[in-house]
């Protein structure tokens, strides 16, 4: 009667996609894209192991690429049905995925200058129209708990999963999926947030459900005895101390929006000196905004930020580079300074501009703040390869 396939995030961490089906409709729950070692990325490539055209439904759980970086290839394969997720999520996914489209092109474009294709020429794997084409089909749908008609059968709930802004717990439930017509209830995890992290309210209680799809990238380690904040402090004072720059890679969304917040209460507090803060980062830029946009999944302490009209997010000497002559200019700063810059695992972007200046001078610091996926530059510098 009723089936599930798992076609990512199952034997690594990217391109998360579950299949569900039931009296003849087909639902996708998340469309991610694989990243990391070459043989993951090149499954990207690969023609989904179902046809586009035959689902009913689109479900994603949050922004983030890993699950929603498949999502333009799929409508270029065909599908034009009905994409949805949390509002904050469709907002951010207006950053994310055209920024996604566009570095498809640029791959492109740099094989085909230097000849570093088999193909000829070297095509994207969808483009910035593409993933425009994607964001037409999104249906914002409020993180309440409250049910809604995916397709006929098929009826989803939204809840706050403390991820990122507009991450969800999605309870899916199967109408008359069982022999003797009861439903079955899918609970997905996505991305799981911390308690008492900041910014975001905390994930809420999972519902009852007959299935629980879990998420389980730390799945097998435990957390420091010592917390983030006091661990950051001594990093901080450290490079401080010896007039050094420090370098941290993070996720434009999400990640670089909580060491921003952490930076600023450990200078409210005194616990480190105001060192610039440059944010070289034009997607994290926007996605901040976004995250003060969404006011309804702040938590009380970062809400009660707001109301006193101070910034959560912005340091007490912070400035944010847009322009590629502004993100130049950060290579003539000298001293002790944080650069925070994409991409959070290394793969790209201007944080590689930076680590090739920073990182030779062996007083800096680097700061990773992120998972490091297999064979990526970032797992490779955390594994002490030169």
């Amino acid at each position: 009667m009723a089936k599930i396939s798992f076609y990512g995030g199952v034997g690594s961490v990217t391109g998360s996609k579950y299949l569900l089906e039931s009296n003849g409709k087909k639902v996708l729950v998340d469309c991610g894209l694989f990243q990391g070692e070459r043989e993951l990325r090149e499954r990207n490539w690969q023609d989904p192991p179902f046809d586009p055209k035959d689902l009913d439904a689109v479900i994603i759980t949050h922004a983030h690429i890993d699950h929603t970086g498949f999502l333009p290839r799929l409508v270029k394969l065909g599908y034009a049905g009905k994409v949805f997720t949390s509002r904050a999520t469709g907002d951010l996914m207006k950053i994310l995925l055209p920024d996604s489209g566009r570095l498809q092109e640029e791959e492109a474009d740099y094989r085909n200058r230097h000849s570093l294709t088999s193909h000829s020429p070297a095509l994207p794997l969808y483009d910035e129209a593409d993933a425009k084409d994607a964001l037409k089909l999104i249906v914002g749908i409020p993180n309440t708990g409250e049910a809604v008609e995916i397709c006929e059968g098929f009826r989803a709930s939204f809840m706050v999963a403390g991820h990122i802004l507009g991450a969800s717990l999605v309870l899916v439930e199967m109408e008359n999926a069982r022999e003797k017509g009861e439903s079955i209830k899918f609970l997905f995890s996505g991305d799981l947030g911390h308690y008492d992290q900041p910014i975001l309210n905390d994930p809420a209680p999972p519902p009852a459900c007959d299935y629980l799809m879990c998420e389980s990238t730390y799945g097998d380690r435990l957390h420091g005895e010592v917390t983030s904040d006091i661990r950051f402090a001594e990093i901080i004072n450290e490079a401080a101390k010896r007039n050094a720059p420090i370098l941290i890679p993070a996720f434009a969304v999400g990640r670089t929006q909580e060491v921003l917040y952490m930076i600023r209460e450990l200078e409210d507090t005194h616990q480190i000196p105001s060192l610039p803060v440059v944010v070289d980062s034009p997607m994290a830029a926007q996605a901040t905004q976004v995250y003060n946009r969404w006011t309804e999944e702040h938590d009380r302490e970062y809400a009660s930020i707001l109301a006193k009209k101070v910034h959560p997010l912005r340091t007490d000497w912070m400035k944010t580079a847009s322009t590629r002559e502004e993100s130049k200019q950060i290579n003539n700063m000298k001293g002790a300074r944080i650069i925070i810059s994409a991409s959070g695992m290394l793969t790209g972007g201007r944080v590689l501009h930076h680590a090739m200046r920073v990182l030779p001078d062996e007083d800096a610091t680097i700061i990773f703040v992120g998972y490091q996926a297999s064979g990526t530059t970032g797992r490779r510098i955390q594994n002490g390869e030169a």
